[in-house]
């Protein structure tokens, strides 16, 4: 498999509800984010938790994180929702529907990462696709770094470098 030699005119950004608390998961996202600057010209914007969530309900929380969400959002960005109904891939299959973006020239995939909570119907009908890294519940901050590790992962089996092995 070869990778497009245009990759870094397709941006990443990364968008993600609430900052991270761990500083062991800060360390390791902020290495693989290094990584990932050596493919693409990629960002990661963590955008402030929701206040008083005691004194609102679940689906207010996603319509004041949504409205923050759609803020960073531009008319001419592909959105991808990292929720679990979204679409499974194998690592090798992520690289590839990585590979297709490139082709097919998109300038700017935002990849989010919601609250708690999700996402408001807002935000689900301003995306346009869904991904899921698994079936199972993960802490939305374990997220970040799975997601940057499936990133760098995709561009070095692009690349045919020794890192995934299958």
């Amino acid at each position: 498999m070869s990778i497009n030699l245009g990759l870094k005119s397709m941006k990443v950004k990364i968008l993600a509800v609430g900052k991270t608390d761990d500083k062991n998961l800060v360390i390791l996202i902020d290495k693989y984010m290094k990584r990932l600057k050596h493919y693409l010209n990629v960002t990661l914007e963590t955008l402030p938790d929701v206040k008083n969530v005691k004194n609102l309900s679940e689906k207010e929380q996603k319509r004041i994180e949504g409205e923050s969400l759609l803020k960073k959002i531009q008319n001419s960005d592909h959105v991808v929702l990292l929720d679990e109904n979204g679409k499974e891939f194998k690592s090798i299959e992520f690289s590839k529907y990585l590979q297709k973006k490139m082709n097919a020239g998109t300038r700017n995939l935002v990849l989010v990462i919601g609250g708690p909570y999700g996402f408001s119907d807002s935000v689900y009908q301003r995306a346009n696709g869904k991904l899921s890294l698994s079936k199972m519940t993960m802490s939305h901050q374990m997220i970040r770094l799975f997601l940057v590790e499936q990133v760098y992962r995709a561009f070095t089996i692009l690349r045919n470098e020794p890192y995934h092995h299958e």
